[in-house]
């Protein structure tokens, strides 16, 4: 990591570091944070006071992607149009044990009975997992959330880098619109993709207040435009970070999520909010920018 001064970050000083500290606070008893509750407008000195920034990877060698919490119609019980499940975990089964890959567990409908809910395809149901939340609208009425509570075991393959690989589009335009696209066109052909990411997740039932965002992996609910997921072995979940992406504003996020993809030095995920707006912003960002930890000093 390479020691920055504050005047390095471009941006620093019109940040709305009072918005950011709201999200620090969310898990900061999480993180550590121990020291005082800033009056209004102290937000940024108590930034520069407690911590120190550093960039993790040269500027430019970061990597950001973006997440965010579909929102679906379905139904508690399949139908001709509902027919897709949404799973909750084995039963007897560690979490995060090697079990069944995914092509095993569809083949063998291994998960029969821990059904939560069917959702209209296997591939909304293959993107909810990738995201690991959803916000269901239940055509009995009503509104179940559902967020991450575990997987297989198995490393997570992307399809969009395998449809990338197979020609169909070049890596600037692989984008969630163009995986249903693709999907719609070749139907018969899109079990046999699904299966080629082995990871499975499972989900469970949230008992959340519709204003707030899925819960991130310090199990408290992260923060549309300003919840990060990372690498826990690189940065520590709770800190804050700071941002530059091309598309998205610079400024401070915090690491409070983890991701199957979201792996190494300068990996980055950053969640855009719940529905289809924010899946079109979080689907259109893959891109090189800066990362820079803000790391605890006093």
């Amino acid at each position: 990591m390479r020691p920055l001064d504050w005047a390095e970050i471009e941006g620093w000083e019109t940040e709305d570091h009072a918005a950011a500290w709201a999200a620090f606070s969310v898990t900061a008893d999480l993180f550590g944070w121990a020291g005082p509750t800033p009056a209004p407008g102290a937000e940024k000195a108590l930034f520069q006071r407690f911590f120190a920034p550093f960039e993790i990877v040269p500027a430019g060698a970061a990597h950001y992607t973006g997440y965010y919490e579909p929102e679906l119609e379905a139904a508690r019980a399949p139908d001709a149009r509902f027919c897709a499940p949404l799973y909750g975990p084995p039963e007897g089964v560690e979490p995060g044990a090697l079990w069944h890959s995914r092509a095993e567990i569809v083949a063998g409908d291994l998960l029969r009975g821990r059904e939560i809910a069917y959702v209209e395809s296997a591939l909304e149901a293959f993107l909810a997992q990738v995201q690991g939340s959803v916000r269901l609208r239940l055509v009995e009425g009503g509104c179940l959330r559902l967020g991450f509570a575990g997987k297989n075991g198995h490393p997570y393959r992307s399809i969009g880098a395998e449809l990338i690989r197979r020609g169909v589009a070049p890596a600037g335009e692989m984008t969630p619109e163009r995986i249903r696209l693709w999907a719609a066109e070749n139907p018969g052909e899109v079990a046999g993709l699904l299966a080629h990411n082995p990871s499975f997740v499972y989900f469970r039932v949230l008992d959340l207040p519709a204003d707030q965002g899925p819960l991130g992996a310090m199990g408290r609910p992260v923060t549309p435009g300003r919840s990060l997921a990372v690498d826990p072995e690189i940065v520590p979940l709770g800190s804050p970070v700071w941002v530059e992406c091309p598309g998205v504003a610079p400024g401070l996020r915090i690491a409070q999520d983890i991701g199957s993809a979201i792996k190494g030095p300068g990996r980055g995920d950053l969640f855009f909010g719940s529905g289809p707006e924010a899946g079109r912003k979080a689907g259109a960002v893959n891109h090189a920018g800066r990362m820079i930890v803000l790391r605890r000093v006093a």
